[in-house]
């Protein structure tokens, strides 16, 4: 198996507009991510940084090209197919948290892991280390809306691990957060993610962030 966790060769993507005229927010995007790799992606807003996370995340589809996600070409599968890739090889971050307000942190890492068929004790187990791992185990059984910013967004990033993906994908992560928080959160989501080998790759606007990367995708 190659140590490339995801590869896009020569994507598009274009939407119509109301005027007929056709509006390109990609065209011919290629790139790969290796195991243990973390890529930002910087440009400005508008730039479809967005746009190429939802289709590299399965969310979207790209009018042409390619996608090898784990040596699979999954561009053209069907919609089931694709959300079994989303829930055991992908993990997503976005800039806000997207909690669920009625259960606590261990239960909102613990749910996607019984959602894919794993037991509650050994779901409650990961959902547990991945606190500790993320300095975040003694706020376990708190609700989000008694969780800090950034104990929330950390939360979230436990969440995105919880299925153990081999790629995540984050979109300004710590966009919402103030700079030292924001530090913080940032150093401890790239020692986790490269602690287990996981191919990163995330948008940002904070180029102090993105030159700590391994690799910079400018658009």
């Amino acid at each position: 198996m190659s140590d490339i966790v995801l590869n896009a060769q020569s994507l598009s993507k274009t939407y119509a507009q109301a005027d007929g005229e056709p509006l390109n927010i990609l065209k011919n995007f290629s790139c790969d991510v290796k195991a243990g790799e973390i890529v930002a992606l910087v440009g400005p807003s508008g730039s479809g940084k967005s746009t190429l996370l939802h289709i590299l995340g399965l969310l979207d589809r790209a009018d042409s090209g390619s996608l090898v996600i784990n040596d699979r070409d999954v561009l053209k599968l069907s919609d089931g197919e694709r959300t079994k890739i989303r829930r055991n090889d992908m993990g997503f971050v976005y800039q806000f948290h997207h909690l669920l307000a009625e259960f606590s942190a261990i239960e909102n890492i613990t749910l996607p892991q019984i959602i894919n068929g794993v037991g509650r004790k050994d779901a409650r187990a990961r959902a547990m280390d991945l606190l500790t791992q993320l300095k975040l185990d003694h706020r376990a059984d708190n609700r989000p809306a008694k969780l800090s910013g950034g104990e929330q967004q950390r939360v979230a990033i436990a969440r995105a691990l919880a299925n153990n993906p081999s790629m995540i994908l984050a979109d300004e992560p710590t966009g919402n957060l103030d700079p030292e928080t924001s530090d913080i959160v940032f150093n401890m989501m790239m020692d986790v993610v490269r602690g287990q080998k996981i191919g990163a790759l995330i948008a940002t606007h904070n180029m102090d962030l993105a030159k700590r990367m391994d690799r910079i995708i400018q658009f």
